[in-house]
């Protein structure tokens, strides 16, 4: 038996349209940017946008651009006509269009209206494509730019219309993509209304001010602006403790196109990822700029993925120029860290039980449960205040009745000057401004250890003290295998390890910053990680390097001053002073907040002051 062999033919101008409509126009939020796209590209400075039903019943964009004459109008709805591309070989791309792909798509899936005047013309024309079929342009009255209409979408391709989500997720979509255009174009004024609410309605603003509307945030955005070679990076960043669950926070400009790429966003990630819990991410809004040589943007009919001639460089000067921003000592650089509850889950070390140098948690003379005032002379004067000499308190101080004289709050001292402890815990601080600052000693501690770690491996090795008597730590045979294969590595720590028979190994030597920690309980936990992380092979140091951070992060937790720990005033008054010193020190090494920040608007409202 033999099968009739397949004839070839040609599709229809029609087929060809809806066919495109898929790629293009995949829902309404895609029209609706595309609709956009071409009004910022009129040379408009104010946009109103009206959807109904998420885009679905009506999509509706009005500018004061150059408008078209009934010519343009009838080129505008054909396939590959635009006034865009003026370089035939894709490379000096300037403008968000260029395709013309748009307009012809819309109105083969859709009912789609055309009202536009230009600044000489008597009059305004209209042209209507409904399902592939041209209407004519005919005269109406309208202003200076262009209306484009929308409505009924996919009503000429059911299959595709059946697919559509909700309203309100076909709504959600829309917003997101008018955030991103609305923050491509500071100088245009944007009204954006869905189903006749008003989701915001912005004046032209400077970047910073498009930027705080965009983002929700007034008083948390850290600035931007590093260069490399012949590229250059700006915009605004949320500190570390400003995160979201999902990436919806994260806003990317490329040559004034907003995309959703994955180098810039993976990119993010990797910077973000020793300073925030793990699944939280971070809030940006990031314009990179470079030679358009240098990149494709005609990579999808949607236009929002790139591909770069270098992205390694462009790896490198995002991370680095992140990494820089977020290097500010607490309380630094507008990062302010929001009151609110951990979503943590990660297990820290016990509190310390019984610390040696404290007295019972509960004393009846005490004029509230927890907290602690003034001095503590049955505390010995050297220990943790000792990692810290060097600050001299100011002249002018400040006093309550229990306690002893402290610092003031100065000028360059964002975190201000310590008050009390509570719970044997938290410091408690006042800033200059009056705002108080809550601090989580172990917290802070924790991310002081680590960037010493750091900063001595980078010098060439940690400084270790060798043990009085080593200690001899029972693991699993997997675990004893995976310290042993990287002993050479751990020892470049601060960590000497050595075999002692079955699955137990000798700890010899300790780093000195973690003097007195409990190095069998450190060592455990390392060799858990290590065991357990596929990715690390005998005699790859390339993957141990890559988890070092990590490590170390575990050894700070180890080493760090437990909550528990009572605190004399200028033990409490030289860990703020040298948070404020160290990079990174908003967050602990997992993530956390080390600091809290209550304005007086915010005590206010929690205590039913402000409604």
């Amino acid at each position: 038996m033999t099968t009739a062999r397949p004839k070839l033919r040609r599709l229809s101008h029609h087929v060809i349209d809806l066919i495109a409509a898929g790629e293009v126009v995949e829902r309404p939020a895609a029209a609706l940017k595309e609709l956009v796209e071409n009004a910022i590209d009129s040379g408009s400075n104010r946009l109103n946008v009206a959807l109904l039903g998420g885009g679905t019943q009506r999509i509706e964009v009005s500018d004061n651009g150059c408008g078209m004459t009934p010519d343009d109008l009838l080129l505008a709805v054909e396939r590959h006509c635009t006034s865009k591309l003026n370089d035939e070989a894709l490379i000096l791309i300037s403008t968000l269009g260029f395709r013309g792909e748009a307009l012809p798509s819309i109105g083969a899936s859709a009912r789609l209206s055309l009202i536009s005047r230009t600044p000489d013309s008597d009059t305004a024309w209209q042209i209507r494509v409904e399902g592939g079929v041209i209407t004519p342009p005919a005269p109406v009255a309208g202003p200076v730019g262009t209306r484009a209409i929308v409505e009924d979408i996919f009503f000429a391709t059911p299959a595709r219309r059946k697919f559509l989500k909700s309203p309100r997720v076909e709504s959600n979509h829309a917003e997101a993509v008018m955030r991103r255009l609305a923050l491509a174009a500071p100088h245009c004024a944007i009204c954006f209304t869905l189903d006749e609410r008003t989701i915001f309605d912005l004046p032209p603003q400077t970047p910073l001010e498009r930027a705080q509307a965009i983002l929700g945030e007034t008083d948390a955005l850290c600035e931007l602006d590093e260069t490399r070679n012949d590229m250059r990076l700006t915009g605004f960043i949320c500190g570390p403790a400003c995160t979201r669950a999902t990436a919806a926070g994260q806003f990317l400009l490329v040559n004034n196109r907003p995309v959703t790429d994955p180098v810039l966003r993976t990119a993010i990630r990797v910077a973000y990822r020793p300073v925030i819990e793990p699944g939280r991410q971070p809030v940006v809004a990031l314009h990179l700029r470079l030679p358009f040589d240098r990149l494709d943007v005609n990579v999808h009919p949607a236009k929002t993925e790139l591909r770069f001639a270098d992205e390694a460089d462009v790896r490198a000067l995002m991370i680095g120029g992140l990494q820089r921003a977020l290097g500010h000592g607490a309380g630094q650089g507008g990062q302010k860290i929001r009151f609110s509850p951990s979503r943590s889950n990660i297990r820290y070390p016990a509190r310390d039980s019984a610390p040696e140098d404290a007295l019972p948690s509960a004393t009846p003379e005490r004029p509230l449960a927890g907290a602690r005032m003034g001095p503590r002379p049955d505390l010995p004067q050297g220990g943790f205040a000792e990692q810290f000499a060097g600050f001299t308190p100011s002249a002018r101080q400040i006093a309550s009745p229990n306690a002893s004289p402290v610092a003031p709050p100065a000028a360059d001292h964002p975190l201000g000057a310590p008050v009390a402890q509570v719970l044997d815990t938290y410091i408690i601080a006042v800033a200059e401004d009056g705002n108080l600052i809550l601090v989580d000693q172990h917290a802070a501690h924790e991310r002081l250890t680590h960037e010493r770690l750091l900063a001595q491996h980078a010098e060439g090795r940690i400084r270790a003290q060798r043990l009085l008597l080593p200690e001899v730590v029972d693991l699993t045979a997997g675990q004893a295998h995976a310290l042993l294969t990287h002993a050479g590595a751990l020892g470049e720590l601060g960590l000497e390890v050595e075999a002692f028979g079955g699955s137990s190994v000798l700890l010899r030597t300790m780093p000195a910053l973690l003097q007195g920690g409990d190095g069998a309980a450190l060592l455990r936990d390392l060799a858990e990680e290590l065991a357990e992380d596929p990715d690390l092979t005998p005699g790859d140091s390339g993957a141990f390097e890559r988890r070092l951070d990590a490590i170390v992060s575990r050894m700070a937790c180890h080493g760090s001053i437990r909550a528990g720990r009572r605190l004399q005033p200028e033990e409490m008054s030289a860990l703020l002073r040298q948070m404020e010193q160290t990079p990174r020190a908003g967050t602990c090494s997992h993530g956390r907040p080390t600091w809290l920040k209550l304005s007086r608007a915010e005590l206010e409202k929690l205590f039913g002051r402000i409604r």
